[in-house]
């Protein structure tokens, strides 16, 4: 993390779709995958999955705040993945798969609420936005095969069946809303 750095949690369905599409956005300098927002120090990935440590897959990113706002940030996720769908982002069911903002401090707690409140009056989605909104409280890397996981492993069939068409999907969407992408 460089001087001026800040953090940004999100959880929006499986961390490999989030950490493949923010790392196309200038200004997030890096991410790492892991789990949020729950009860259990150290969970492991088995069990997250099995639905009994409260956490969410999400991703932590660290990002320059002269180069992208947090509120930007906030308009990528919520443009990325479907807030209006509790516990589930497509096939992925389960409270480790839910919307999760995880805010490190006031401003970002307030940016998020005034995000979500544009999109809501906005009417992009035909149904309300269920994302929770959460104090951070802690961050546990996700095991070493999850880290970089589209970036290694694109020719999988998840990868190129899931994850490589969000990513283009926001390639489009932030070079159509004047967000700089990295490529």
């Amino acid at each position: 993390m460089q001087s001026g750095d800040a953090l940004a949690t999100f959880g929006g369905g499986c961390f490999w779709c989030l950490e493949a599409v923010f790392l196309e956005v200038v200004g997030v300098r890096g991410s790492v995958s892991g789990y949020a927002g729950g009860h259990v120090v150290n969970p492991s990935y088995q069990a997250v999955c099995a639905g009994t440590t409260g956490h969410a897959e999400v991703v932590q990113l660290t990002f320059d705040p002269q180069q992208i706002t947090y509120a930007g940030l906030v308009t990528i996720f919520l443009t990325m993945h479907d807030p209006t769908t509790p516990n589930r982002q497509g096939h992925d069911v389960g409270t480790q798969y839910r919307s999760i903002i995880l805010t490190h401090d006031d401003a970002q707690h307030a940016a998020a609420r005034g995000v979500i409140a544009q999109f809501s009056e906005s009417g992009i989605y035909s149904a309300p936005i269920v994302t929770e909104i959460a104090p951070f409280s802690g961050f546990y890397p996700a095991e070493t095969y999850h880290q970089r996981y589209f970036a290694n492993h694109a020719r999988q069939p998840y990868c190129q069946v899931v994850i490589a068409p969000k990513v283009a999907k926001m390639r489009a969407m932030l070079r159509q809303n004047h967000f700089a992408t990295a490529r």
